[in-house]
């Protein structure tokens, strides 16, 4: 994971830890937009307030207590913490309150951390078994709270569902939060269709003209939960691994750890949109990888052969990027389809009789970088020497639950294998690096079930707890049930998940990583730790694009979302831009044969991915984000604005839907001066170029006209001089 620490400006201070030998130790954490007080007493720690700019401070009413005992030869030993004054620590970046147990011994660490001078503040636990005996512990949360509230204060919820196969009725949730209300949602790495998961992450606002509260969001890839309810005169909730169904119990042999998720948290003023143009730059200053942000040519202009499915070869490939080169785009994507089988990930010598690294040099001499997709956790029969086959005695083990004996891999999907297992987690290691390295990649996406949903073995390190009639499955094991053993399974796989991304980022800074996982299944802050860009839904229609755009743009960087523009009906050429354009405010991947597009169309998509390069990406990057439209409904005009203060400079996206009747609509712009002037520029021309003062566009919006249904316009703002 990178991380950069800004150390010349940041607004931190600690205080009251001088005198506090014998009474309990405070310490205050702070950045432009939280700030926290934090207390050690003698047995457990606590946060004790959040505040946010001059807004009334969240007062907390509870300990964040350590966990009560661990099981150790078949019983319950109950545990005594105690603080360690000697152990704990404070400087102006970083506070951990330290508790030890004597018998057994254990050590906790309480960690609070502010990585950049603007955001929120991160927090970890961590559990280390210093004693000579194996436990295993029940679940510790990563953060729990119980704010004071007053029985007359409105509070409002927003959360936000994941893409996955296909963006979710609603989206963007926004809900009132009355006493009574009881709210969880959960995240994974394997939700099916028809299975609704959360982008790992909340927030809870006052409902008053400054729209401030305070936010809380999940940094793991596995098994998550977070909780809210209102109860008198408190909210009450926990954010952590999912411990249902449950009891959770994880092992710990003598000198190993346990990491309780990190989560981050936050307050935050100017409603959903303010705390995003905070969140966002912060997730790209902290959680991602500092040398793909370097590229000024992030994100890429791509084109992937997932078009022609299965049935892409050489001679498809060598079309592509002849005319991925012609139209300016920047990266050749190859789906799957090329390969031998699953699990035997190497070039089918019929379609592919030159290999893929022949082909990475033929799109490297035509100026675009070379991506594949790789289902590298997974397991097939191929009978090839190098091959992951699940019949093999030597890596049978590996697997999840045993394969039938007639057992067959779909197409591109296999038995999963538990890389919670070392000798499982080695092997994808060095098969990732092997990928790499022969097929000279620029981009490596993964797709499938990288991390285990449960695991049938008694002999791996997760707990063992399936039962017997898992020992054999059909399919991937994605249809194994939960079970008790369930997070303990993917927290083991996702740590291990992490560990390949960690070393291949060491040897390969320069290598693209795209999170894809069957589509949305996998967007959250530790993907986005140990990744580049997501794919963000498995449905690739506009309307599917643009829904699943604006729910993920609530909490992560526009630059990394990626949506696959698959073809679609353009009877003229405003609906073919119109489908551009959907897939046109993230990252861009083209996902059909461009060489079938009419002249006409390929030299508007050349035009629009001009138009890309040159105006719209530096905004994507760059900007702030506004969502100036209700979720977009393919039927009503909806539209997203970014604006850079910086540069003054700004772009709308505006989209009108199929409905027949409304050839006009306004937007509300947000994030301009109301003192200054500003030119509007219509791109294509559908109304007269024109100045308007800010105040004007902050109240009364700016209006747009498209005389047919299923099209677009794109107006660029800018701030103009005294």
């Amino acid at each position: 994971m990178y991380r950069r620490v800004i150390r010349c400006c940041l607004w931190i201070v600690c205080l009251g830890w001088a005198g506090a030998a014998f009474g309990q130790i405070s310490a205050m954490l702070q950045t432009q937009q939280t700030t926290l007080q934090l207390a050690a007493g003698e047995h457990a720690p606590r946060v004790v307030s959040l505040k946010t700019g001059r807004s009334a401070a969240w007062i907390n009413g509870a300990s964040e207590t350590p966990i009560a005992f661990v099981d150790m030869d078949g019983r319950s030993v109950p545990l005594q913490w105690r603080l360690n004054r000697g152990a704990s620590h404070s400087d102006p970046q970083h506070v951990v309150f330290v508790y030890e147990s004597a018998s057994p011994h254990l050590r906790l660490s309480w960690e609070w951390k502010a990585a950049a001078a603007s955001g929120p503040i991160e927090h970890s636990i961590h559990i280390e078994n210093l004693s000579t005996r194996e436990i295993q512990i029940p679940l510790q949360d990563s953060f729990r709270f119980e704010w004071h509230v007053g029985p007359g204060v409105a509070l409002e919820h927003l959360y936000v569902d994941k893409g996955a196969g296909k963006p979710s009725a609603i989206g963007t949730h926004h809900l009132a939060v009355p006493v009574g209300y009881r709210w969880k949602g959960t995240s994974s790495s394997y939700a099916r269709d028809g299975e609704t998961e959360i982008i790992p992450w909340f927030m809870v606002e006052r409902a008053s003209s400054s729209g401030d509260g305070w936010y809380v969001g999940v940094e793991f890839s596995g098994r998550t939960r977070l909780s809210l309810q209102r109860e008198g005169n408190f909210i009450r909730g926990a954010a952590g691994l999912n411990p249902d169904p449950g009891p959770f119990r994880t092992r710990l042999l003598p000198s190993e750890s346990f990491d309780a998720p990190t989560v981050f948290v936050g307050g935050f003023s100017g409603g959903r949109d303010g705390l995003g143009n905070v969140l966002r730059p912060w997730v790209r200053q902290v959680l991602t990888n500092p040398v793909t942000w370097q590229d000024p040519h992030y994100p890429l202009l791509t084109n992937n052969s997932w078009g022609s499915g299965m049935q892409v070869n050489e001679e498809l490939s060598h079309r592509m990027i002849r005319d991925s080169a012609e139209l300016g785009l920047e990266m050749f994507h190859l789906d799957a389809g090329w390969f031998r089988g699953v699990g035997d990930w190497y070039p089918d010598e019929k379609k592919f009789p030159h290999g893929l690294a022949a082909l990475s040099e033929e799109a490297h001499k035509s100026g675009l970088k070379f991506g594949i997709w790789v289902d590298w956790a997974q397991a097939g029969v191929s009978t090839e020497a190098e091959a992951l086959n699940v019949h093999n005695p030597k890596t049978r083990d590996w697997l999840v639950a045993d394969a039938p004996a007639d057992w067959k891999p779909d197409e591109f999907v296999g038995r999963t294998t538990d890389l919670g297992l070392p000798a499982a987690r080695d092997y994808a290691q060095r098969e990732v690096m092997r990928i790499v390295r022969e097929y000279r990649l620029d981009m490596l996406e993964h797709d499938g079930y990288v991390v285990a949903k449960n695991c049938a073995r008694s002999d791996h390190p997760h707990m063992a707890q399936a039962p017997p009639s898992m020992s054999s499955v059909n399919g991937s094991g994605i249809n194994m049930p939960d079970t008790a053993n369930s997070t303990d399974v993917n927290y083991h796989a996702v740590r291990a998940y992490y560990d390949i991304y960690s070393h291949l980022r060491r040897e390969h800074p320069e290598l693209l990583l795209e999170i894809c996982n069957d589509g949305g299944r996998m967007v959250d802050f530790g993907s986005a730790a140990h990744g580049d860009y997501f794919s963000i839904t498995d449905s690739y229609d506009p309307l599917s694009n643009r829904q699943a755009f604006y729910d993920t743009s609530q909490v992560l960087p526009a630059a990394m979302l990626e949506d696959y523009v698959q073809k679609w009906p353009t009877p003229t050429i405003e609906n073919f831009r119109y489908m551009l354009r959907s897939g046109m405010m993230g990252w861009l991947t083209i996902m059909q044969d461009t060489n079938a597009w009419t002249p006409s169309q390929h030299d508007t998509a050349k035009q629009e991915f001009a138009l890309y390069k040159n105006e719209l990406r530096p905004l994507i990057r760059d900007a702030n984000l506004y969502h100036i439209s209700q979720r977009p409904d393919g039927v009503h005009w909806d539209g997203i604005e970014y604006f850079d203060p910086r540069r003054g400079d700004g772009v709308v996206y505006a989209f009108r839907g199929s409905g027949p009747d409304e050839d006009r609509h306004s937007f509300v712009l947000q994030g301009l001066r109301p003192d200054r002037r500003y030119s509007l520029r219509f791109q294509d021309h559908t109304s007269a170029d024109r100045t308007a003062t800010g105040a004007e566009l902050l109240q009364h919006g700016l209006g747009v006209s498209l005389p047919e249904g299923n099209s677009s316009e794109l107006i660029h703002l800018r701030e103009l001089a005294d």
